[in-house]
């Protein structure tokens, strides 16, 4: 009884083994598989273009902010101590 057990258990786990080594690409065509890769490719480039138009597009306006500083406002931002040199 116990042989015919161990048989029935090992049976299971020769199962579950070949059910871990499938994989998505194995089940799916070549073909599928392809398109799969190159939409994620196009994805990730599309991800990749916004994100240096929206660092260009935060450059630009740190730079018009900066540009458009009144005297008052670099006066205060400078760590200067102007007392000293009065």
């Amino acid at each position: 009884m116990k042989k015919k057990q161990q048989k029935h258990k090992n049976h299971h786990q020769a199962q579950k083994k070949e059910n871990d080594s499938l994989k998505l690409g194995d089940l799916l065509g070549g073909d599928i598989m392809a398109r799969l890769r190159e939409t994620q490719k196009q994805l990730s480039d599309e991800q990749a273009a916004k994100k240096a138009a929206e660092e260009t597009r935060k450059k630009e306006e740190r730079r018009l902010k900066e540009k458009n500083k009144s005297f008052e406002e670099l006066l205060n931002e400078s760590g200067m101590d102007w007392k000293k040199f009065k």
